[in-house]
């Protein structure tokens, strides 16, 4: 390995692992993994151990890059945190753990900002233009995304808001055409964001240049992902998580009783539609309406019949299914032979009965699962469900509750999405014992 991982090494904290190597790395972690779940799984711990990442650096396929300064009132920057610092921010053109295209768009941006006499978005004073810089690239397609993350326009020059971006997006547009990116530009996007927070908000998203999508493969099937939803950070690694997860659910497509399968915390429908052939009926739930458009989509584009979408909260929709199947009947107008509909023939949480599941896979947020949505979940009674978890932390916590109401853990399994940080995916596998 090199000597110096990349110049930001000792400032970042953003690679965990840069300084040893990567087998020494995911025996770090697999000893992690086995010392958290050891005491608090009953029974013997059947940990299968860690899959490593196909790739080990250049893998990261999305990035939020923030502007800023590196020091009180210096040159303009464009990149990460400095690891305990709440304001101060590193050019980190050179990272190495997405794609090299992201460093040079970052280049450019910066520069020609910088150039343009642009400031940043100041935190405390909620003054200033620039916000955040969001990349995505594809890894099986190469297709670009990119969007400038911006607060509402005040002149600070004689020049016009069109005519800074239209500049903004020609600067990016060269690169290509002098032939110095790998991937090639799907689109080119500016998203208004005046929240307080310190966070990516789209408050309303306009096209500069190309589409707001792009696409990636991922074991024989094409995902159209959009800016904000959600899709896993490391497209290679993810075809050995999802294949783990057909693994541990052990259902055959030439089966004549399919499964009723709930995709809880679905994003653009990844894992619904990968299942789709071994279910009767599989239902994704998720709270980002652009991503359930965007799962709608896919499987029509993958000619996938029997996926359905619901855009919600996954405890909201628990919740409001649970109270119209109590009353199911009482308003037949809005439902239709299964109460899965409403009179338009869309899935809508707030009037629709979900069937009763044979089989559930849930991928929560890093936080995990409401309390209230895990309850609702052990309620369904199902003897086998899947729990992926980007926080294995998050999992080790809800394991209580689970294993409370019967189930045992015999499968668990770490995958290496996040390679030289100190995260990785967890996937388990629980079955209800017979009281």
């Amino acid at each position: 390995m090199a000597k110096e991982w990349c110049k930001n090494e000792e400032y970042c904290g953003g690679c965990f692992y840069q300084k040893i190597s990567y087998e020494e790395e995911l025996k770090k972690k697999e000893e992690e993994i086995r010392s958290l779940f050891l005491p608090i799984v009953i029974g013997e711990l059947p940990f299968e151990g860690i899959l490593s990442s196909p790739q080990k650096e250049a893998y990261r396929n999305k990035m939020e890059f923030s502007f800023g300064d590196q020091e009180k009132d210096g040159p303009l920057c464009l990149g990460l945190h400095q690891k305990r610092s709440f304001f101060n921010i590193l050019n980190t053109d050179d990272c190495r753990l997405p794609s090299p295209d992201m460093g040079k768009i970052l280049t450019v941006s910066r520069n020609y900002f910088r150039e343009k006499g642009i400031s940043y978005f100041h935190k405390k004073r909620h003054e200033g233009y620039l916000r955040h810089l969001l990349l995505r690239r594809a890894e099986k397609t190469g297709e670009i995304l990119v969007s400038l993350i911006h607060a509402s326009w005040n002149p600070e020059s004689a020049q016009t808001e069109e005519s800074l971006l239209t500049g903004w997006c020609e600067s990016l547009l060269q690169l290509e055409k002098e032939g110095s990116l790998e991937g090639h530009f799907a689109g080119i996007l500016h998203t208004k964001n005046d929240s307080p927070a310190d966070a990516v908000v789209n408050q309303g998203t306009e096209i500069l240049y190309g589409k707001d999508f792009f696409y990636e493969e991922l074991l024989g099937l094409r995902f159209k992902i959009t800016p904000f939803s959600f899709f896993q950070t490391n497209s290679l690694g993810a075809e050995k998580l999802y294949e783990k997860i057909r693994e541990y659910a052990n259902l055959s497509d030439s089966a004549k009783d399919k499964p009723i399968i709930f995709d809880l915390y679905s994003g653009t429908g990844t894992i619904t539609q990968l299942m789709s052939k071994v279910a009767r009926d599989a239902y994704g739930v998720e709270i980002v309406d652009e991503a359930v458009r965007s799962a709608k989509e896919n499987a029509r584009e993958n000619g996938i019949e029997n996926c359905h979408f619901i855009a919600g909260d996954v405890l909201k929709v628990l919740e409001e299914s649970a109270k119209r199947e109590e009353t199911k009947g009482e308003n037949p107008e809005k439902e239709d032979d299964n109460g899965a509909r409403n009179c338009n023939g869309e899935l809508n949480f707030e009037t629709t009965v979900l069937p009763t599941p044979d089989f559930i896979i849930v991928d929560p947020p890093r936080d995990g699962m409401h309390r209230k949505a895990l309850d609702l979940i052990i309620r369904y009674g199902v003897e086998r469900l899947i729990y992926v978890a980007c926080k294995p932390k998050s999992l080790a916590r809800d394991l209580e509750a689970l294993q409370n109401a019967g189930y045992r853990v015999k499968k668990l399994c770490a995958v290496d999405l996040f390679p030289r940080t100190n995260n990785c995916e967890v996937v388990a596998l629980l079955e209800k014992e017979e009281s």
